[in-house]
């Protein structure tokens, strides 16, 4: 893949998008797009320009308690 960075973040922007654009959430949907460009391409290489531009089912991540800042 010529660009990993450039395909992980256009991953997790269709992954933000699907998830309702939610604020706070950037770091949950960058290591979810990571984690499916890299299994793709570990398990299929050529497979891993596809996972970039099919938006998958929407992810929805454990809720969590937010701190205070």
């Amino acid at each position: 893949m010529p660009n990993l960075e450039e395909a992980i973040r256009e991953r997790a922007y269709h992954l933000w998008v699907a998830d309702g654009q939610p604020d706070g959430k950037a770091e949950v949907h960058w290591m979810h797009a990571q984690y499916e460009i890299l299994a793709a391409s570990v398990a299929n290489p050529a497979v891993a320009a596809i996972a970039v531009t099919k938006p998958s089912r929407r992810v929805r991540s454990p809720k969590s308690k937010t701190r205070a800042d």
